[in-house]
């Protein structure tokens, strides 16, 4: 068995106190509770994250790359098990191959009124994933930390009203950015990861628009 390696142990320390921007604190009042699995694994490339793609034509982030997670229902004990639940209904994934390490900070999605308890995990005997959940998951992908930290892979999105930038990633054919974006960059950050962007006019910008994102300049 793979014990938890000491550099998620700190990361997962460091994660519990992160700061959070304004527009992601959640109200004293309201919210609908959710929670997500944020699962390092490890591979020959080092580690790396597990993201679905969710389906296109869905009421809420229609075809955006996310961490698997969902609401959590009143027989979920807890967050943790309400995010290994969803992992393996999307994924597969098996919980009992998972180590929960820690939790960051409660955050806030306005755009669909979430309160959402972000877990972080440990893959410790990794098991096959797939789209499971085939009228909601289109793909699923483990995705190496060297390839979002790879500042070729790094770009701008622009959404809201279009004074609010976000970063975003370009790995395994799916362009990652909004919640689960800022997440990955704040963990880059926090593990000793980033690298420094390429400089500037040369990094990709996008926006984001309801028939979904297109390219700046």
């Amino acid at each position: 068995m793979n014990s938890t390696p000491l550099w998620l142990s700190a990361l997962a320390d460091a994660a519990r106190t992160m700061p959070v921007p304004e527009p992601m604190r959640p109200p004293a009042r309201g919210g609908r509770e959710s929670a997500v699995l944020i699962l390092f694994g490890e591979t020959d490339r080092g580690p790396d994250l597990l993201l679905i793609q969710r389906k296109a034509g869905l009421r809420r982030h229609a075809g955006q790359p996310a961490f698997p997670g969902g609401r959590i229902e009143l027989t979920d004990p807890s967050p943790e098990a309400a995010a290994l639940r969803e992992a393996e209904e999307e994924t597969g994934a098996i919980p009992a191959g998972i180590d929960v390490v820690g939790r960051l900070p409660e955050l806030y999605l306005s755009f669909s009124d979430f309160r959402v308890a972000p877990v972080l995990g440990w893959w410790r005997e990794p098991s096959e994933v797939r789209a499971a959940d085939v009228d909601e998951v289109a793909a699923v992908s483990r995705v190496p930390i060297a390839d979002l930290a790879d500042p070729a892979n790094r770009v701008k999105v622009r959404y809201g009203d279009g004074s609010m930038w976000g970063p975003g990633f370009r790995v395994d054919g799916m362009l990652v950015w909004g919640f689960t974006g800022k997440i990955i960059d704040e963990l880059l950050v926090l593990g000793g990861w980033e690298l420094p962007w390429r400089v500037r006019g040369l990094t990709d910008e996008f926006e984001a628009t309801p028939q979904g994102l297109r390219p700046v300049g």
